[in-house]
């Protein structure tokens, strides 16, 4: 027994709050990196100064990735400043073509569905377009809508989009720079505009995740009182919720821990059964 109760606390005194900075080659701070724990769903981001905190044990490894910047692994403990070399994108062309925007078609939208509110966490959660033939008329990409709820005002949020690798994964970024957006206080759908970018819809489909933020400007606390223990305690919460629709797909990806995860159903005869999954509140608005 004694021996299991030393195990417990030398356990304890692991973990610890560990500060540091996020800084690019030239000392700059970097805003809004995506922190994570190797191989768990815990994780932060650094604040718009760069700065970040997080209580975690010392000998675990914190994974640091923006978009622009090459991803590092680093222990914990050696994480009092991160510095990130900035990374060249292989991205196609930009093709400047004369747009005429005489036609608009909503892709993504779910009827009937019902919507439900979740705390993603620290992950990326993602949605999947799949290309169709018909869109050679309206090729691209003009605005991204997001449906979410927020308790408070101008909650900052990332969004990603990613291509399709040959594994059928989520693969590289089709942004430059990371994609930073404000949504507005309450149950809302916002309205993104991404005609700077001259995004196309790619002939494999495409992914659109979202990012929480962990950062002290989404965060919001409130003292919670046990009715049975009289014990109070004080929840803290971190918007915007993002609004989910239950349905049926073939597949879902989740980016946590550092890594990608698929999470589809089991295999009937050659083709894989279909499964329910939430699937985050995402559509897409095409034009020619």
């Amino acid at each position: 027994m004694k021996f299991t109760i030393l195990l417990f606390l030398f356990s304890i005194t692991l973990s610890a709050q560990i500060k540091g900075i996020v800084v690019d080659e030239n000392d700059k701070p970097i805003s809004y990196v995506n922190i994570s724990v190797e191989n768990e769903n815990a994780g932060t981001t650094s604040e718009e100064n760069g700065t970040f905190s997080i209580t975690v044990s010392k000998d675990k490894n914190l994974i640091f990735s923006a978009l622009g910047f090459e991803k590092r692994t680093i222990k914990a403990s050696e994480t009092e400043k991160v510095i990130l070399k900035e990374t060249t994108l292989n991205l196609d062309e930009v093709v400047i073509a004369k747009r005429l925007e005489t036609k608009k078609v909503e892709i993504g939208e779910n009827k009937n569905s019902v919507f439900q509110a979740f705390d993603n966490g620290p992950r990326i959660d993602t949605k999947f377009f799949p290309y169709l033939l018909s869109y050679k008329k309206t090729k691209y990409i003009k605005k991204v809508t997001l449906e979410t709820d927020s308790k408070i005002a101008d909650a900052t949020i990332k969004l990603h989009f990613y291509s399709v690798d040959e594994n059928g994964y989520p693969g590289t970024e089709l942004l430059e720079r990371d994609f930073t957006a404000v949504v507005k206080q309450g149950i809302t759908k916002s309205i993104f505009d991404l005609t700077a970018y001259n995004l196309r819809m790619p002939k494999k489909g495409i992914f659109v995740g979202f990012e929480k933020l962990i950062i002290e400007k989404n965060k919001s606390e409130k003292t919670v009182t046990d009715s049975n223990t009289k014990t109070t305690q004080v929840k803290t919460t971190y918007w915007p919720f993002v609004l989910y629709s239950f349905v049926e797909r073939d597949f879902q990806y989740i980016l946590s821990g550092g890594k990608w995860s698929r999470k589809t159903g089991k295999e009937n005869g050659k083709l894989p059964a279909k499964i329910m999954v939430y699937e985050p509140a995402i559509n897409l608005i095409l034009t020619n």
